[in-house]
């Protein structure tokens, strides 16, 4: 059903929105497939691509004027790090949790526990002619940070005794299964493909790593976000639509539908449920999934700065920025076109 609003008027010119075949890519999905963009104004045309790195380079050189991200492109790309600098705007958080770790069968769960284990068996058990390696999805994305917070804590030290690659999502869990890699930390549905099909194990999630943190952003250009602005607040609006949707119980089969189009994860119904509820099974046991996603609800859609900083935080807990980098909080994550695509928020 398409939803019209006399308020709204039509973009002239089509927007260039990129995704990575992710379940949280839901809410690009959800309003491209349900016609919500068309119900704001808007002509967008969307941008699958195979990872963060496609992204941050199209975002760079202009090829994207928005895009589902991980918030850590945001200050890479506004602070210059590695010399590609770029104006850049953050007006919607998308999504919060959504992610997991996940092993091989080859490190058993009785040992390893939810990480208990791992340094032990690493000290007395690994045999391996290599040294014991984990992918996550990008040097500046959330699974990098967990990843590291998740070895730390059970006195594993990244470096030393454990070596992270980085690796597109839809790769993982065929790396995993090839024993290239050890396990991997990344959205879904990739750690339910591994682990359904009896290659890997999940020892924790990333709602149990770090309660009700931030994941994916609507990241746009800075030019996107000034010369075209009221595209930019129907955009916010647009997907702050479908996220409410995603976040409905009653829309989940639906959801699972979209989301197993070739168009965007291609993936297995069996395997999309898994995660998105109310189930998970995470290879050692069937655990409640109904906060294994959250999509919507209370301020989790706000961009505030508190949320950057919880970003910020772990990028230095990860030694990948001094603890003097100082960043632009208020003008990345801009709470003004947030509250804007609110105002002309459509009805449920």
């Amino acid at each position: 059903m398409v939803l019209e609003s006399p308020n709204i008027i039509e973009s002239r010119s089509p927007i260039r929105l990129g995704f990575v075949p992710l379940n949280d890519c839901a809410p690009v999905a959800v309003a491209h497939e349900l016609g919500l963009f068309k119900s704001y104004g808007l002509n967008v045309r969307l941008s699958r691509q195979p990872g963060w790195a496609t992204v941050r380079d199209m975002l760079s050189y202009g090829e994207l004027d928005a895009a589902q991200s991980i918030a850590g492109l945001a200050f890479y790309l506004a602070l210059g790090l590695n010399k590609m600098r770029r104006e850049i705007a953050v007006p919607l958080v998308l999504s919060a949790h959504g992610n997991a770790i996940t092993l091989s069968r080859e490190l058993p769960p009785e040992s390893i526990r939810r990480g208990e284990g791992l340094a032990a068996h690493l000290s007395h058990r690994w045999r391996k002619n290599r040294p014991f390696t984990l992918a996550a999805a990008h040097r500046f994305s959330s699974h990098h940070l967990l990843l590291h917070a998740w070895l730390r804590r059970h006195g594993v030290q990244p470096g030393r005794d454990a070596e992270i690659v980085f690796l597109p999502p839809p790769l993982m869990p065929r790396n995993l299964s090839a024993g290239h890699i050890d396990g991997y930390c990344v959205g879904e549905p990739w750690n339910s493909e591994s682990i359904l099909n009896g290659q890997g194990w999940c020892p924790a999630t990333s709602a149990e790593l770090a309660t009700g943190h931030p994941e994916k952003v609507l990241l746009v250009t800075g030019e996107f976000a000034g010369d075209s602005r009221d595209d930019c607040v129907a955009l916010g609006a647009a997907l702050l639509h479908a996220c409410r949707m995603c976040q409905d119980p009653a829309f989940r089969n639906e959801l699972i539908t979209i989301l197993a189009k070739p168009a965007y994860t291609g993936c297995s119904p069996a395997t999309l449920r898994n995660s998105l509820g109310p189930v998970f099974d995470s290879g050692r046991g069937n655990i409640d999934a109904s906060d294994f996603h959250l999509f919507y609800g209370g301020d989790l859609n706000c961009p505030t700065a508190d949320k950057a900083s919880w970003f910020l935080s772990g990028m230095r807990g990860a030694g990948l920025l001094p603890e003097t980098t100082a960043a632009p909080l208020t003008r990345l994550y801009r709470q003004d076109l947030y509250r804007a695509s609110e105002k002309i928020l459509l009805p449920a």
